[in-house]
């Protein structure tokens, strides 16, 4: 079952009746809009801005923007800026527009929320919407899950991206990589192996099941050597304990701690052993 998403969407500033007529609607002037400063979209395709202002020079604005009205005639977009940035390109003067008396931190979380379930936004945009709600409104990542509708897992995992190095998050930004991408290289450390997965990724144009696969190997081969360089050092100690005490002695090591058998073969021999062990 699908979550409910808490708070006010942006359905909570449309009429409720679902429809817009022009009594509902504002014409404003295109130059008396600003866009909203938590904009979490920090890049706009100019050529999906220049389809959408074709459209709008042959049918006109569909989608009115949102907006609260701000001091000296001026009005911040709560909603719409591809629009209000496409009507500019088209060259009209006014824009439609739904005025709503929202509080600016309503604004801001309204904003926010909203962009969130935006398809077009990449996992770096979509990571600082979650970072700005935490910062802006001291929200824990628990309470971001429930006011988005998205499991906590997934709000850890887009933050955890903002960690990479910036090269990484510049080729996520610019579609180069993808979060599948983030996700594996955020399975090795220091930040200087990410980059060489990341040259690797690039070079090879590697999925994220190679990726994946190849951490994985990698990991393997780390734990082996692990293991043997382990062995070695039992085999060591146990020559050495078998030198002193002369008899076989085998040290077995398990995950929290080992145990040292040692093996005696008469009563007397006990006694030859412990002796040597107090001495």
């Amino acid at each position: 079952m699908q979550r409910k998403v808490l708070g006010r969407g942006l359905g909570a500033l449309i009429p409720d009746s679902g429809e817009i007529s022009d009594n509902n609607l504002t014409y404003i002037p295109v130059e008396n809009v600003r866009p909203n400063r938590y904009q979490p979209r920090k890049v706009f395709e100019e050529k999906k801005i220049a389809e959408l202002a074709c459209s709008i020079e042959e049918k006109g604005v569909i989608q009115p923007i949102i907006v609260q009205r701000k001091g000296d005639g001026y009005y911040e977009l709560i909603a719409g800026e591809r629009r209000w940035r496409a009507v500019q390109k088209a060259g009209l003067d006014k824009i439609p527009a739904l005025i709503r008396d929202v509080s600016d931190s309503e604004a801001v979380e309204l904003a926010l929320t909203e962009n969130i379930h935006r398809e077009d936004l990449n996992p770096i945009e979509e990571a600082m919407v979650y970072k700005q709600l935490i910062d802006e409104f001291h929200l824990t990542q628990e309470e971001v899950s429930k006011r988005v509708g998205k499991d906590r897992s997934s709000i850890s995992n887009y933050l955890r991206i903002l960690k990479l190095p910036r090269i990484i998050r510049e080729d996520i930004n610019n579609d180069l990589l993808s979060m599948g991408h983030a996700r594996a290289i955020l399975g090795i450390d220091p930040p200087e192996k990410q980059k060489e997965l990341r040259d690797m990724i690039l070079k090879k144009a590697m999925s994220v099941r190679d990726v994946e696969a190849f951490i994985r190997n990698r990991k393997k081969k780390g734990q082996d050597k692990k293991e043997k360089q382990r062995d070695i050092f039992l085999v060591k100690g146990e020559e050495d304990l078998q030198r002193h005490l002369g008899t076989k002695v085998k040290i077995k090591q398990g995950k929290k701690g080992g145990r040292i058998e040692i093996s005696f073969y008469s009563d007397e021999d006990l006694e030859r052993i412990i002796r040597l062990i107090k001495s």
